[in-house]
């Protein structure tokens, strides 16, 4: 596998006290710009748009915006101008009005159209509601107070004997239609005799297991729809938004498993051998252009629980060291993303992107830019730069993903992910395999310098001198040496008499996956995104980043 990324820059110094990422950090840090340096597809189209909207993407009233997009339609109800501004305003409006609302207004609109018996006007409108019904249905089936509001509306049409006008904003086809916009890719049938295969996956060769996880990743994906983001947005999380949190869940699990499936190996060389295939199992996602899967396995293997096997590591190649570097660099979350957004700019046809970093974008725009501007109007700027946006992650859906899937092994997959561990299981089973050194290695390296296996009393005084653990007995022989065994002693009866005497360290500090927007304690900065982003106190709930 080639370079996937520049050289290394000299890591950065932290700022406000927060501690230097490590190299392999995966996690999302908040983005010094909503935007990458180079400007995307999003960005390209949203210039053309302002172009079209004219005086309009300036900023204008709600009342002129709900005007313009009425007058979208002529006489017979079809399109005369062209649907950019139509599609920004019933997609975003959320932003800074309610769909019931914004109904209401129109409905407004209406009876004022009748008072002043313009039926023309009336009639538009009607298109108006039919055209947000049809291509929206999504919100009404969806939204209990939009459809109370609609409610009312169609009677207010009936008791005025509008016959058209009630067809026009007929409602009743909606609850025929099924939104879960199940995926229909193409999968082979099972004719054949049924596979057997492990719950461990022994039996499936990394391209087989990428394209399976890339199948299942492409249908999560594939059900966030316009309105999901819009939800996130306003509600700025992912809880009550059922699919992207399925999603999130995906990638979280699958990052779990994988830390599972390489611990679940007894021996060091076994662990390396599992280490070795998913590595692979990388290098295959990325050439399927599924970055989301992508950074849940170099995240699963790049975790702690994994990292910390030195004995497993002994056994890993090192030209397998150099892909999981190049991996690590490609998704680094360095300079907001560089070189992800770089990589997945050049992608072209099927790509997943990773939801995290784009979501951000969203939140990081929609934080920076105000929804009115000083003069009241509507930032019609803001409504098309998300609108963007969102439709190009939505329009990333629409292309099939290059490959076929077995449905035996889709289920098997499936049910392996749904397999739940806490991070005290998975640390539990990482030093069950390889336990703590207690420090003693570090102790012998810095002050064993003959390499005999010994430290004099002396050398220990000084190690000694920085913890408060001078109650324990050392150099039970008394030959003025202090073996590795009798250091790795007495830091564990340290340790635990320390923790008995409640003097123990002011957080117990554990790798959290945050689900919503979260800040720093220590230096303020976000910490949301897809795994494993920072640190959280099991005590007192303090959050702190890497």
């Amino acid at each position: 596998m080639g370079t996937l990324g520049k050289a290394r820059e000299a890591p950065r110094k932290p700022s406000h006290g927060c501690r230097t990422a490590p190299k392999a950090r995966l996690e999302a840090k908040t983005a010094n710009s909503p935007f990458p340096s180079h400007p995307s597809l999003a960005q390209i189209t949203q210039f053309r748009m302002m172009v079209s909207l004219g005086h309009l993407a300036k900023g204008a009233s709600l009342d002129d915006l709900i005007d313009s997009c009425i007058q979208s339609f002529d006489a017979d109800g079809n399109l005369c101008r062209r649907n950019h501004l139509l599609q920004v305003v019933l997609t975003m409006h959320r932003i800074i009005i309610s769909s019931a609302e914004l109904l209401r207004k129109v409905v407004t609109l209406y009876k004022d159209a009748l008072a002043k018996n313009s039926p023309g006007l009336c009639l538009k409108i009607c298109y108006f509601v039919r055209y947000w019904i049809t291509e929206f249905w999504v919100m009404f089936k969806m939204d209990a107070s939009l459809t109370d509001t609609m409610e009312e509306f169609q009677e207010l049409v009936k008791a005025k004997g509008e016959e058209l006008h009630c067809r026009l904003i007929d409602t009743t086809q909606i609850n025929a239609r099924d939104w879960s916009r199940k995926l229909t890719q193409r999968i082979k049938s099972n004719t054949s005799k049924k596979r057997k295969v492990s719950l461990l996956f022994d039996h499936l060769e990394p391209e087989e297991l990428s394209e399976h996880l890339t199948y299942l990743e492409f249908k999560s994906f594939r059900r966030i729809s316009f309105s999901d983001y819009q939800n996130y947005l306003v509600n700025s999380c992912v809880k009550e938004n059922p699919t992207m949190e399925r999603s999130i869940a995906l990638c979280n699990g699958i990052s779990q498993w994988v830390q599972l499936m390489v611990l679940s190996r007894p021996t060091p060389q076994l662990r390396a051998e599992v280490f070795i295939k998913f590595i692979q199992v990388a290098q295959k996602l990325h050439q399927l252009q599924n970055f989301n899967t992508l950074m849940a396995v170099i995240g699963g293997l790049c975790h702690s629980s994994i990292s910390r096997l030195k004995e497993t590591s002994s056994h890993v190649p090192h030209e397998i060291n150099k892909v999981l570097g190049e991996m690590t660099e490609l998704l680094s979350s360095s300079r907001n993303y560089d070189n992800y957004r770089r990589a997945y700019g050049e992608c072209t046809d099927f790509k997943i992107p990773i939801l995290g970093v784009h979501l951000k974008d969203l939140i990081s725009l929609y934080e920076a830019m105000p929804d009115y501007l000083e003069d009241g109007k509507v930032n019609v700027h803001k409504l098309l730069a998300l609108y963007n946006h969102i439709s190009e992650l939505v329009q990333l859906q629409e292309v099939a993903p290059p490959l076929e899937a077995n449905k035996d092994l889709v289920h098997l997959l499936t049910l392996s992910l749904d397999l739940y561990y806490t991070e005290d299981e998975i640390y539990e089973l990482s030093y069950a395999r390889e336990p703590r050194n207690h420090r003693a290695p570090s102790v012998f390296k810095n002050y064993d310098h003959d390499q005999d296996g010994y430290i004099s009393q002396e050398e220990f005084e000084k190690i000694a001198a920085s913890f408060p653990f001078s109650f324990c007995v050392m150099d039970k022989d008394r030959e003025g040496l202090i073996s590795r065994d009798e250091i790795t002693a007495y830091f564990m009866r340290a340790s635990s008499i320390y923790s008995k005497l409640g003097l123990g360290f002011p957080h117990n500090f554990q790798e959290t996956t945050y689900l919503k927007p979260t800040f720093c304690d220590n230096c303020a900065g976000f910490l949301w995104g897809v795994i494993k982003q920072g640190y959280r106190c099991k005590g007192n709930k303090y959050s702190e980043s890497r």
